[in-house]
């Protein structure tokens, strides 16, 4: 049922999609290396473990699988890989077989709580199956941002369909969790050069690789061209610095594709790079078509490695393989970019928050870098005086470019408003919404992070806005409002 209050113009949807502490992976478990003074005890564990009888060893791993493997896709070949990663702690002479290899592997994992913390920040896309709908009616993705244990983020998936009318259905999210294969993938040697330029790597060692590799390479290329460095070069005091910057920079760009037969709302995109390995936030979803009209899934997401934040972009032509490679340049230096979903007058066009409080404009320029921000709107209204930002990648209508915003006011209250731009030159702003969109009620004021609501994106089906948002970075929400009301509602500068 819909519910309206006295202060917003959008509409809250009945549904709304909580933290399900069920929802877990299996991560590495190394004992010893998560005290404060590292020591890892792996070699006295696997020896203990080697001790253990057949019997033992197998009535112990069969009882482990029975109370964990309908938890967990594939848990045994988990186990078989965790062994993997730990196996040089086995002693040289010693010849474990299988089951004590997989029960060695059941003791360096655990259980992580993905969402065991917080599930907030989504945004909304066309979902790839459109099949089997009733008229009125579209399948969506939701992209999910997910805090578990530690601050750790991770994006996750559901599903729901929008219409007929106001209708509004979340399909269940039950089953067990999949982190996906990490794939090596192509790099571009344009993208490669814009990020050894945001680090200020330009030297003679940079310069001679990059000159040694071909416009689209892989990791096998690049070690190549790392081999075939001069000597000279090799003994210079800032080579190895470099050197350790180039892979780190490769490292950073990577795939991950999940099985066929794990569902959308069981696959987690998990930090995967020393980049990421504090989390990946804040991922906005869009159907976008590129330079050559061809469309996938684009969404930004931020990286952060617990010091610094970097923009990333995911690609998708299926949400089942994923390519992610880092932004570059002045627009990409902070969080929250968001992606027009075309080009523009023959643009690669985003929205940027790069000084942390304005929403701005930038444009993918010839060198492969999101040039230095165009300020499109200030914070000038009461509860948006603090800082503001997009709310999403634009949606485009009739009016012009929708644009959805956040603002943060007296006791760091966050809201949802509105901008519309125009839809030929987007560096113009052509009307306002006065007021919040979206603000909290009392319903929702409590949680993990107290009075937010935010989104990172929303679309238009059937002649309204369909906003999710979360609320207080505890639980999802959704809204929706119809198009004309909310540009009817909107007030020119």
């Amino acid at each position: 049922m819909a519910v309206v209050t006295g202060r917003d113009l959008a509409t809250r949807l009945g549904p709304t999609l909580a933290p399900d502490a069920r929802r877990v992976i299996i991560k590495l478990f190394v004992p010893g290396e998560d005290a404060a003074l590292t020591r890892t005890r792996a070699a006295a564990l696997i020896d203990r473990i080697g001790l253990l009888g057949p019997d033992e060893t197998t009535g112990m791993l069969q009882d482990t699988l029975r109370r964990f493997a309908g938890r967990h896709h594939d848990l045994e070949a988990t186990f078989a890989h965790h062994y993997d990663l730990v196996r040089h702690r086995v002693r040289r002479h010693v010849d474990l077989p299988l089951p004590a290899r997989l029960l060695v592997g059941a003791y360096f994992s655990h259980e992580y709580a993905v969402e065991g913390a917080a599930l907030c920040n989504p945004s909304m896309a066309p979902h790839p199956d459109q099949s089997g709908l009733d008229t009125g009616q579209l399948r969506v993705v939701v992209s999910l941002r997910q805090i578990g244990e530690g601050h750790l983020s991770s994006i996750g998936f559901a599903t729901a369909l929008l219409g007929p009318g106001s209708d509004l259905t979340v399909v269940d999210r039950s089953g067990p969790l999949a982190v996906g294969r990490r794939l090596g993938t192509h790099h571009r040697r344009d993208l490669f050069a814009a990020g050894l330029t945001d680090e200020g790597c330009d030297n003679e060692v940079s310069a001679t690789v990059l000159d040694s590799l071909p416009e689209h390479f892989d990791d096998d290329d690049f070690e190549h061209a790392v081999a075939g460095l001069p000597t000279d070069l090799l003994t210079r005091t800032t080579t190895h610095r470099t050197l350790e910057e180039l892979r780190r920079a490769t490292r950073s760009a990577y795939a991950v594709t999940f099985p066929a037969d794990v569902p959308l709302h069981r696959r987690v995109l998990w930090p995967a790079t020393a980049a990421e390995s504090n989390g990946m936030e804040d991922a906005r979803f869009v159907w976008a078509h590129n330079e050559d009209g061809l469309p996938s899934y684009r969404a930004t997401y931020t990286a952060y490695d617990g010091r610094r934040i970097r923009s990333h972009l995911l690609a998708s032509d299926d949400l089942r393989r994923f390519e992610i490679t880092p932004l570059h340049g002045p627009a990409a230096a902070n969080k929250g970019m968001a992606l027009f979903p075309r080009p523009v007058g023959g643009r690669t066009l985003a929205l940027c928050r790069s000084d942390g409080e304005t929403i701005g404009l930038a444009a993918f320029d010839r060198h492969s870098r999101w040039q230095p921000v165009a300020p499109l709107h200030i914070p000038r209204r009461s509860w948006e005086l603090t800082q503001t930002g997009n709310c999403g990648s634009p949606i485009e209508t009739r009016f012009g470019w929708l644009v959805l915003t956040h603002g943060v006011g007296p006791m760091r209250a966050y809201a949802i408003g509105a901008l519309l731009l125009d839809l030929h030159q987007p560096h113009r702003v052509i009307a306002e919404l006065p007021r919040p969109l979206l603000t909290f009620d009392d319903t929702e004021r409590e949680g993990y992070v107290p009075n937010v609501v935010y989104s990172c994106g929303g679309l238009s089906h059937a002649g309204a806005l369909w906003l999710p948002y979360g609320a207080s970075d505890t639980r999802v929400g959704f809204a929706r409002v119809a198009l004309g009301t909310l540009i009817k509602a909107m007030e020119r500068p």
